[in-house]
């Protein structure tokens, strides 16, 4: 059995992406170093994250129902096979509740479980976690979001994941804060600066990565992030998690929509003090308890002095036109070229198949 393992959850958009992106590049060199990254692929982790907190919609994939219901258990016996440290990481874990993380605690006994958890000061990842949220087919507004903080481990995009204090107080149910580390972000420092952190919690050489594969999780603008939210509405068919994570989340935001570029942008004032709040209450808990913060503590709350942006509200009809007519005309070019490639292909099958019907030697 593994003597350690470092569970990272999260929080959901605090350089996770990028941060596995680099693990799972390198997981035969963190074999080497010692450290196991479970699973066949990234997205066991993913699963075993949806086992832990009991989704409900888990394994309704028909060729994989048995794949995603099995992996909390496939990564805890690939674990309790290791002998050194092991290594999961995924954002969700982060919305379980305190029975949950005790359960999931006890399943990988008698290792001891860290807690790795990468945060960022509440307002820039509150409208982070917006985004991402219509990106995931989401209809509220910026002044609507996550407004309560809900009861269910599943709801990601929620202050339920998002306030550090709040999963810190239930995963604390669980481990016990001497064996808790919070990696602030420093939004200011190097791109590499939360990896080498990372690392170092993980007793790794950071420089001995390679972090050249890791690709940037990229915002909209305003009017993009806004246009997005309105086609929302009208997305009936696209409920299933690949339909929105192909075209909605990667072919329509990621691909068209962040590539325009757009002013970045707060939410109203109330919700900044909001997030104030959240913040100055989690530096509070954090100094209240003996958590390892790898890091500057106050990098967790908001700047008193912000730079002034536009808020989703203040986004006209005459800007979504602009957005969506340029958008149709990008796409339409997309569906030639698509169709003309079609047509090529299918014209070089049929003349294929009449070659090969032809007996030998006829013209």
């Amino acid at each position: 059995m593994a003597e350690r393992v470092h569970l990272h959850l999260g929080l959901p958009k605090t350089a996770t992406t990028y941060l596995q992106d680099i693990l799972w590049g390198a997981r035969d060199q963190l074999a080497r170093d010692g450290v196991l990254l479970p699973g066949d692929e990234r997205r066991d982790h993913l699963w075993a994250s949806r086992v832990v907190c009991e989704d409900p919609h888990l394994g309704r994939h028909p060729r994989r129902a048995e794949e995603e219901r099995s992996s909390w258990a496939r990564l805890c016996a690939e674990i309790a096979a290791w002998q050194g440290t092991a290594l999961i990481s995924h954002e969700f874990f982060a919305g379980a509740s305190a029975e949950q993380a005790w359960r999931m605690v006890e399943d990988l006994a008698p290792a001891q479980v860290e807690l790795v958890v990468t945060a960022r000061e509440p307002l820039g990842l509150f409208a982070a976690s917006w985004q991402e949220s219509l990106k995931n087919k989401a209809v509220a507004s910026i002044e609507d979001y996550s407004r309560t903080v809900s009861s269910r481990p599943t709801d990601i995009w929620n202050w339920r994941t998002l306030d550090l204090r709040l999963v810190l107080e239930r995963w604390s149910r669980a481990v016990p804060h001497d064996r808790i580390h919070v990696l602030p972000v420093d939004t200011s420092a190097p791109r590499d600066d939360i990896w080498h952190r990372f690392a170092g919690v993980l007793g790794l050489t950071g420089e001995a990565y390679d972090l050249g594969e890791s690709l940037r999780n990229e915002s909209m603008g305003v009017v993009e992030a806004e246009t997005l939210r309105r086609v929302n509405a009208h997305l009936d068919s696209f409920n299933n998690a690949f339909d929105k994570g192909v075209y909605l989340r990667t072919f329509l935001a990621d691909e068209r929509l962040v590539p325009r570029g757009g002013e970045r942008f707060w939410p109203s004032g109330e919700r900044i003090e909001e997030c104030r709040v959240r913040g100055t209450e989690a530096v509070a808990y954090l100094r209240a308890h003996a958590i390892d913060v790898v890091g500057d503590i106050e990098k967790l709350r908001v700047p008193d002095d912000l730079p002034p942006r536009r808020t989703p509200d203040s986004v006209t009809d005459a800007e979504m036109v602009a957005t969506a007519t340029e958008l149709v005309a990008v796409l339409l070019d997309e569906v030639r070229t698509l169709r003309n490639a079609l047509g090529q292909a299918q014209s070089q099958a049929q003349s294929q198949a009449i070659s090969s019907s032809r007996p030998p030697g006829s013209p």
